[in-house]
């Protein structure tokens, strides 16, 4: 089922990648220069609520071709903490057990963390069709290949 969206089913991965990767680095941008005033784990933590916004507002529109809602962002932030948990464990491991630099150990934690933060964002921000409804009513129009119309709460 290649065919299935515009660009095939790796589409939405393959988007969901590259707003991690401008999203890691928004995260990066404000993580580096907090690191040299506060310690590693609390820059970490306060550069990662700061990169929250954009990585919604990007996942919305971007990868998931839908549009935000308040009921969609005060979700968000469960995708989040899905996130912040397993690259919080990667970052301590990383750093207190296997001795790896703090400035870099924040990329390959996120990097373990990947597939579980796109699934879980996939689960929230573009919920299953509802049962009876063809498949190409929900999944958008032919003009906007992908696209998938507002199914809940009142757009941000």
């Amino acid at each position: 089922m290649a065919g299935r969206s515009a660009g095939g089913s790796w589409a939405q991965p393959v988007r969901f990648a590259a707003v991690g990767g401008i999203n890691t680095a928004t995260f990066y941008a404000c993580y580096l220069p907090l690191h040299r005033l506060l310690p590693y784990f609390a820059a970490y933590s306060l550069a990662f609520a700061l990169s929250m916004t954009g990585s919604f507002l990007l996942n919305t529109y971007f990868t998931y071709r839908t549009r935000p809602s308040w009921k969609k962002f005060l979700l968000f932030p469960l995708t989040q903490v899905t996130n912040y948990g397993m690259q919080s464990a990667g970052l301590v491991a990383l750093v207190g057990w296997c001795g790896m630099n703090s400035a870099l150990a924040p990329l390959a934690a996120a990097a373990f963390a990947l597939p579980v933060g796109y699934l879980v964002s996939r689960r929230i921000l573009r919920p299953p069709a509802r049962p009876g409804t063809a498949a190409g009513a929900v999944r958008g129009t032919a003009g906007q290949a992908g696209a998938s119309p507002v199914r809940s709460g009142d757009p941000l």
